[in-house]
């Protein structure tokens, strides 16, 4: 897998995460690392920042990782995860303020053609405008 920028799903729900993996994989051929957590340890709905500390970690190889986050407090979490990441990960990871499903998708395809992380998280934060019908 060649460098490029890495996708980190954020949600209250396991199976909101895990269902939007699996969208976003199979819409990028694999090509990308997407981490996805969701809810809590003992399953519960909530977050969990020990897991999104880990799912950074595993999709970070150069270029920088992107974070995407459903409701109030998983930004919260994810904030507090870039706290305990340190400055080694200051510059290389940003938090999208973008729609978690639309906002998913079109910066793991954009990540999947090589761009950059300024790149990949201004297509992410462009799904807000999306009009549907």
């Amino acid at each position: 897998m060649d460098l490029m920028v890495g996708i980190v799903i954020v949600s209250h729900s396991k199976k909101v995460a895990d269902g939007l993996y699996e969208l976003a994989d199979q819409m990028t051929g694999g090509k990308i690392r997407i981490g996805r957590s969701g809810g809590t340890k003992d399953g519960r709905l909530g977050t969990n920042v020990d897991e999104i500390v880990e799912e950074i970690k595993k999709c970070e190889s150069g270029d920088g990782v992107l974070i995407l986050v459903d409701l109030g407090s998983s930004v919260m979490s994810a904030q507090m995860a870039l706290e305990f990441l340190g400055e080694d990960y200051e510059n290389k990871v940003k938090i999208a303020d973008a729609p978690l499903v639309e906002g998913t998708i079109a910066a793991s395809v954009e990540a999947s053609i090589g761009s950059d992380i300024l790149k990949v998280k201004a297509v992410a934060e462009a799904a807000k405008n999306l009009v549907k019908i």
